[in-house]
This record gives structure tokens, sequence and C-alpha cells, in this order.
């Protein structure tokens, strides 16, 4: 099971973005990565044609599992996840408060 979820709140260990606390927008589990919304962004020049407009957009590029890290909702501290069995169900918890992380 992935420790990670779309629209959970990460902070950005390492590389040029370090530091930030920003939300998944995708993740990519045969890469072992994810895209982060606003960060890791990169210049890509495209030209014109038909009805695409040319010019330079930022692109989010995908950053890897092991450099982020997970912001617990409750105690709002960058924690590790674990995971516990209740009842037939696999949930996650945050390894800091011990508390869940996934509330329905």
């Amino acid at each position: 099971m992935i420790k990670f979820k779309v629209n959970d709140n990460v902070k950005i260990m390492s590389g040029k973005d370090k530091g930030r606390s920003v939300k998944i927008e995708k993740i990519l589990p045969s890469e072992g990565k994810v895209v982060l919304e606003g960060a890791n962004l990169y210049k890509k020049h495209v030209k014109g044609f038909g009805d695409v407009k040319g010019g330079i957009y930022d692109i989010p590029r995908p950053v890897a599992f092991s450099k982020i890290a997970l912001v617990c909702p409750k105690c709002k501290k960058i924690t590790r996840v674990g995971f516990k069995l209740i009842g037939a169900e696999k949930v996650r918890i945050c390894k800091k408060c011990r508390k869940e992380i996934d509330v329905k």
C-alpha cells in the first residue's frame, strides 16, 4: 500500500523547493514519484501551430517519494506513516500522535 494519497499535505525535504508545504496532485506508483501543486516547476518553450498558442509555459515535474514527508492533519507535524488494521480495513496512522490520517 502506498503511504501517500492525492490531496495529502506534504512538505518538500530537498531540492529547489525545500521547506514548502504543498498538496499532492497526482501519484505515479510505477515510478515512485508524485506531482505536486505549484512545486518543482520548469520552463517549456512551445512553438505555436494551428490553434495552439506558442510561448513559455511552466510544467510541473514529478518528485520522488523519498524527497517529501507527510504533514499530519491532526498534530500538524511532519511524520512517517504507519498502518493499523481496524476490522477488515487497513488505515494509515501518524507515527507521532498515533491518530488516524484517513478520516471519512
